[in-house]
């Protein structure tokens, strides 16, 4: 994502030219837009001293500052750490967070919450852009080093602390992994504290980014933070083939998308009898071949007339499984037959741009014949004058 100032034409940002560190917060991953930015507190309430600051890729968290600290979205600040001291930027300011808060289920009065020391200054940033220059080199030798000792594990990112005593290592594995010697040849190699966190597929996915088969980024990276379970039944309430291929995303699970329309068409499937049901009629049984969800439509088709299908409202298929019920008789399912009324667009072709007639090609080219010239005139008059 990126806000419409920090757009490029040939690979040079524009506009503030922070290049996805701007401080309105729109290129980040999991932006929120403080939409309470220009109201005025109530007389009597203090303002939230808390702030939320995003660290690398998408890891979030709430600090609490000095009241004569004075911070906007955009800032480095050095925040408090089990030891030592890390670098964030700050992502969202005043009433807001505190509804982030509730929403994550965050007591404002915790002692867990942090606190933030200062504004980083330019000996902290580059201390930071130093340790996060070689999470690259370090991330390849740790999977080196995880593939010497034959453990079964994917180490995906690195992440340092801000003043790079520390380093997080996040690493999926599908069994569990005995990683003893391995930290330690990395802290004796690396010369820092080594921490090891597992995530799951998706968490992956949402730290690394990418482009979905949509075309656009993944959602788990650019804005959604609570990952549902999915199952293939969201893929047969809502009629799609059921092939891994095209139903997996990039972490290898199924896409989160999946459950988005999953409530409508549940409510729309609320009035279609079960597809398995049969309609008993005298000329023979209907069994269901195809439905159209959303228009309401049911097709069905005899036993061994596999090819004449016959097209029913959901209301006319629970008619008929009524009168089944009621051990009433039915003629056969044309009695109950719909029919779809397709008015096809009239086709009109003008003429508006002026182009010229369709068939001026078929007539035979004339041939151009070079024009004679005429001869010129002799200018009598001088001769008479002579």
């Amino acid at each position: 994502m990126s806000c419409a100032s920090c757009s490029t034409s040939d690979g040079t940002p524009r506009g503030c030219k922070s290049n996805g560190t701007c401080g309105t917060d729109s290129c980040n991953k999991l932006t929120v837009f403080d939409w309470l930015s220009n109201m005025q507190l109530p007389n009597g309430q203090e303002p939230c001293e808390i702030v939320e600051v995003r660290f690398k890729n998408s890891r979030k968290a709430f600090f609490r500052k000095e009241p004569n600290l004075s911070l906007s979205i955009g800032d480095l600040v050095a925040t408090e750490a089990k030891s030592g001291h890390d670098i964030g930027q700050v992502t969202l300011t005043g009433e807001l967070v505190r509804f982030q808060m509730k929403k994550k289920k965050v007591s404002e009065k915790s002692d867990e919450i942090l606190k933030i020391y200062r504004k980083a200054s330019q000996k902290d940033i580059d201390i930071w852009q130093e340790a996060r220059n070689r999470e690259e080199t370090i991330q390849k030798r740790a999977r080196e080093m995880a593939i010497f000792l034959h453990l079964e594990m994917k180490i995906s990112d690195v992440e340092f602390q801000g003043d790079g005593s520390k380093a997080t290592f996040y690493y999926t594995a599908e069994k569990r992994v005995d990683f003893r010697q391995l930290i330690k040849d990395m802290a004796q190699a690396f010369s820092i504290r080594v921490d090891m966190r597992q995530v799951g597929l998706r968490q992956e996915a949402s730290r690394l980014g990418g482009i979905g088969s949509c075309g656009r980024e993944l959602c788990c990276s650019t804005w959604l933070t609570d990952f549902r379970s999915v199952s293939t039944s969201a893929a047969r309430y809502q009629q799609l083939s059921l092939n891994p291929q095209k139903l997996s995303g990039q972490c290898g699970k199924l896409k989160c998308c999946l459950n988005y329309e999953l409530d409508s068409y549940r409510n729309a499937l609320k009035k279609f009898p079960k597809m398995e049901t049969k309609l008993q009629t005298e000329k023979g049984v209907g069994v269901c071949q195809k439905i159209d969800i959303f228009k309401g439509y049911l097709w069905y088709a005899y036993r061994g007339e596999w090819m004449n299908w016959h097209l029913l409202t959901a209301e006319q298929a629970n008619e008929i499984i009524a009168l089944n019920k009621a051990n009433k008789p039915v003629a056969s399912l044309e009695d109950f037959a719909h029919e779809e009324k397709t008015e096809a667009p009239e086709k009109v072709f003008e003429n508006v741009v002026g182009q010229d007639s369709l068939s001026r090609f078929d007539l035979p080219k004339k041939k151009k014949g070079r024009k004679k010239q005429r001869p010129k005139k002799k200018n009598n008059n001088f001769k008479k004058n002579a």
